[in-house]
This record gives C-alpha cells, sequence and structure tokens, in this order.
C-alpha cells in the first residue's frame, strides 16, 4: 500500500466505528430531552401544585444529586459487564424514570420518577464517550467522542419543542406527556443496542483476545491500523504483542480491580496519574461552574427579567437556545480533530467571559427600566445565545473528549465515572441555588460570577491541560509527565496518525 493511499485510510471515518458511536449517543438524545424539556414543564408543574421557588430548584437539580449515584456506580458496572450492557442498565432507568414522571399524581412522585431518571443520566454521562472513544482510531477520536455531546444537544432542542408543542394541551395532561414520551425511545434502545459490538479494549482488559480481534479490525480502517492498535493495547495490558491466543489471562498488576484500582487511582497514584485525575476533575468542576446550566434550565426566566412575560414566546426564545447549542456542537465535532482539544477549550472560555459579562450588564440594565429598555432586552437575548455558542464550540464538547479519553484503560471506568460525579455535582449545584443567588444579588449579579469563575477555567486549562490530539489512548500516561513528551513511542503514533 502506498504511503498516501495509507494515509487517506487512516484519516477517513471508519462507518462500522461511526456507526457504533451514532448509536451509543442515542442514551444522550435521551438525557437531553429529559434536560431541555424541564426547563418548560417546569411552567406548567409550578402552575398545577402551586410550589415555591425553592422546591422548583429542588425538582430541577434533584436530576444531577442521583446522577452522582448513576456515574460512580457505571464506571465499575462498565468494568465488570462490558461497556454496552451498561447503555442497556442506562436505557432500563430512563425508561422508569420516564413513566413515573409521566405519571406524576403529586409533586412527591415527580421528584422520585426524577431521581431515578437522574440515575439513568449519570450512566449515560459516563459510558457514551468512554464506549465511542474506546472504537475510534486517534485520527477521528475527537469526533466520534464527541458524537454523545451532539445527542445532548439534538435531544435539548427536542425537549424545547416538546415544550412548545405540547404548552397547548390541558395543564394536568401537557407536562405529563412532555416527560414521560421520553420511554418510547429508551424502550427501543434497550433492545437495539444489544446489536451493538463490545468496545475490544473492555474485551482485552477481560482477556478475551479473539473476540476483541474480530471487532478491532471492523472499526479500523485497514489491517495494519488494526494490527497497531491491538498491539498498543496488549502492551498496556501486560500482553506479549505477538500473542494470538483466543483467551488470555491478563496480569493481576494490570486488571481493573475493585478496591485496588481505587487506591492507586486515588490514595497513590503516580505523578502523571494524579495530573491526569486533577486534569480530568477539573475540566468536569468548571464546565458547569461557568454556569451554562443557568442559561439552558432557565432561559425562560431570564427572558422574564429581560421583558419577556409571555410563556409562549418564553418557550419560542428557548427553542432559539437549542438551535445555536446544535449548530454550534456540531461545528465543533468537525473542528477538535483538526484544530485541537485546548485551543477550542481556550477560545471557549475566552468567548464565555466576554459574553457572560456582557449578559450581566444588559440583564442588570433590563431589570432595573422594568423591561422598558427594549435594546437591553434584544443584547440579552442575543449575550444569551453568545454564551451557549462559546460553551458549545469548546468546553461542552470537549469536556467529554478529553477524560473519556485520558484515562489509562486500567482506571478509566473510574476515572470517568469520578469526573462525571463531580460534573453532576456542580451542575445541581448551581440548577438548585441559581434562583437563590439571583434574589441575593440579581440575575445579573449571577452572571458577573459565572463570568469571574470563566476567568479562573481559562488560567486552569492553560497550565493543566496538555493537547491530546493525534494521540493513541495508551500514550496518554506518558504524555501527562512534566515536559509532555512521549519519547520515540509517541512520535511513532503521531506520525502514523497523519499518514
Amino acid at each position: 500500500m502506498e504511503k498516501g493511499t495509507a494515509g487517506k485510510n487512516r484519516t477517513r471515518i471508519n462507518k462500522y466505528a461511526c456507526a457504533c458511536a451514532i448509536v451509543a449517543s442515542m442514551i444522550s438524545i435521551i438525557f437531553g430531552y429529559d434536560t431541555g424539556v424541564m426547563s418548560g414543564a417546569m411552567i406548567f408543574v409550578k402552575k398545577e401544585f402551586k410550589i415555591s421557588d425553592a422546591k422548583t430548584e429542588v425538582l430541577a437539580g434533584i436530576l444531577n444529586l442521583c446522577a452522582l449515584v448513576g456515574s460512580l456506580s457505571a464506571g465499575r458496572t462498565s468494568d465488570y459487564i462490558g461497556r454496552r450492557y451498561t447503555i442497556v442498565i442506562a436505557s432500563v432507568i430512563f425508561l422508569l424514570g420516564s413513566v413515573v414522571m409521566g405519571y406524576g399524581p403529586s409533586y412527591a412522585v415527580l421528584l422520585i420518577g426524577r431521581c431515578v431518571a437522574g440515575v439513568g443520566v449519570g450512566f449515560a454521562l459516563m459510558i457514551a464517550p468512554v464506549y465511542s472513544a474506546e472504537v475510534s482510531s486517534p485520527s477521528t477520536r475527537g469526533f466520534l467522542s464527541s458524537l454523545p455531546e451532539v445527542g445532548i444537544s439534538i435531544g435539548i432542542l427536542l425537549g424545547y419543542f416538546s415544550n412548545y408543542i405540547f404548552s397547548g394541551l390541558p395543564l394536568r395532561l401537557g407536562w405529563r406527556i412532555m416527560l414521560g414520551i421520553a420511554a418510547i425511545p429508551s424502550l427501543f434502545l434497550a433492545i437495539g443496542i444489544l446489536r451493538m459490538p463490545e468496545s475490544p479494549r473492555w474485551l482485552i482488559m477481560k482477556g478475551r483476545l479473539g473476540e476483541a480481534k474480530e471487532i478491532m479490525y471492523k472499526v479500523s480502517n485497514d489491517p495494519e491500523e488494526a494490527e497497531f492498535r491491538l498491539k498498543e493495547i496488549k502492551k498496556a495490558m501486560g500482553i506479549a504483542e505477538n500473542c494470538d491466543d483466543e483467551i488470555v489471562k491478563i496480569p493481576d498488576s494490570v486488571k481493573a480491580q475493585g478496591e485496588g484500582v481505587w487506591k492507586e487511582l486515588l490514595l497513590k497514584p503516580t505523578k502523571s496519574l494524579r495530573w491526569i485525575l486533577i486534569a480530568g476533575v477539573g475540566i468536569h468542576f468548571f464546565e458547569h461552574a461557568t454556569g451554562i446550566e443557568a442559561v439552558i434550565l432557565y432561559s425562560h426566566k431570564i427572558f422574564d427579567k429581560a421583558g419577556v412575560h409571555d410563556h409562549k414566546h418564553q418557550i419560542l426564545a428557548t427553542v432559539g437556545v437549542g438551535l445555536t447549542k446544535l449548530t454550534f456542537i456540531l461545528l465543533s465535532t468537525i473542528l477538535i480533530d483538526r484544530v485541537g482539544r485546548r485551543k477550542l477549550l481556550l477560545t471557549s472560555l475566552s468567548g464565555m467571559v466576554v459574553t457572560l459579562t456582557g449578559l450581566g450588564v444588559f440583564l442588570t440594565l433590563a431589570e432595573h427600566s422594568g423591561g422598558k429598555l427594549i435594546w437591553a432586552l434584544v443584547l440579552s437575548i442575543i449575550t444569551t445565545y453568545g454564551v451557549v455558542m462559546f460553551f458549545n464550540i469548546g468546553l461542552g464538547p470537549v469536556t467529554w473528549v478529553y477524560t473519556a479519553e485520558i484515562f489509562p484503560l486500567k482506571f478509566r471506568g473510574l476515572g470517568v465515572g469520578i469526573g462525571v460525579a463531580v460534573n453532576r455535582l456542580m451542575n445541581a449545584t448551581v440548577s438548585m441555588s441559581f434562583l437563590s443567588i439571583s434574589a441575593a444579588i440579581t440575575t445579573g449579579g449571577a452572571f458577573f460570577m459565572f463570568a469571574g469563575i470563566s476567568v479562573i477555567a481559562l488560567i486552569f486549562f492553560y497550565f493543566f491541560l496538555p493537547e491530546t490530539k493525534g494521540k493513541s489512548l495508551e500514550e496518554m500516561e506518558a504524555l501527562f509527565t512534566r515536559g509532555g513528551t512521549c519519547s520515540n513511542h509517541v512520535s511513532k503514533q503521531v506520525e502514523i496518525a497523519k499518514y
């Protein structure tokens, strides 16, 4: 094979791997729908049950608190039963949660359904990007690993459309259909996911080399690439590179085993592993500490403060938020393997600092004028869309791609699970406190606060997150050493990825 042909093969997207990543991302669509639809459904839930702002915040945030349980459970579950069956579990949990929310005879029952769905969220957020990363080649991993985030954006937009479509129904019926209809795709996904192959990296971790080889040939563009990827994984798992047995015994020292993995990752990590953990947890912390959930979940409140008081118009304006989110997440998936993770992150945070500050200024002016300053209203809506735009061009998708690829295979399930747990904790903190913070320091003041946090995030990303574009998953630990070099081994992989 000529070098030019090899290069074309190595950089094109493998159709089978892409199909696997798309199916895995379906679980993210359901999660995104649950997030988006609650934004509008809360208006009608509050009317029917006559609940306070405090109870509204609990309803919004309980999903993410329960997702803590799901994400921490999903990491170990995926190591034991596999990535594929973990997605099945997530789908079933979503189905149960949607049915309970759709029934919702009281605030308490609705809260229970939201909590059940939250556990499914934790599973979905952890497993979808990990599975996508593990079936991808280095040159297309950014694109395929960001598909779950695309799925979330599609789901949020569908949730907004659902709000708009069903808002005209009687009060007792409309919001219940909005929340309960998610049970249908959950059922189909739970069945359809069984036709997907298992992650070849998980199979090798379990010593099932023959099955892994068969799948690796399907998700690679040519036999040479498949063999190279197999050798990299075998080396990382302590298996002889020339071993061709169907079943092999994995050395205990490299197995993902119970308490041992917890201790190695959290209590006695190597310097490079500690850096990986700080980077993985840090990026998840700042994804929501910078306030995007306040914009997504309470966009109708923001527009109300700006001067848009009609519920129908508020919901319609939130559809614009969803369209903006989807548009720029799609642009990010195209750029992430070309521009790199680091540049997108730094551009994203720089833009968020500017737009969050602008949103704070214009909301403050709009509030003080009682909604009479039309130009302040218009600029408040524009900067709201601007925050969503800059978040989704970088911080949103890169968070999930980055954490799914930096942890070594042995620690990947647990490491990503911990990162997602922090992510959900911060999401819950923002969603359950935004109304209270707004009441204390005004809505505009809340966004000034988020702008300040974004400045801190920008500094953190600049100093702690090296570029991972073009590196294989097996090279990441070497990349996270002081100086960020991976010796000749890395150079060889980069060269192969660029053919």
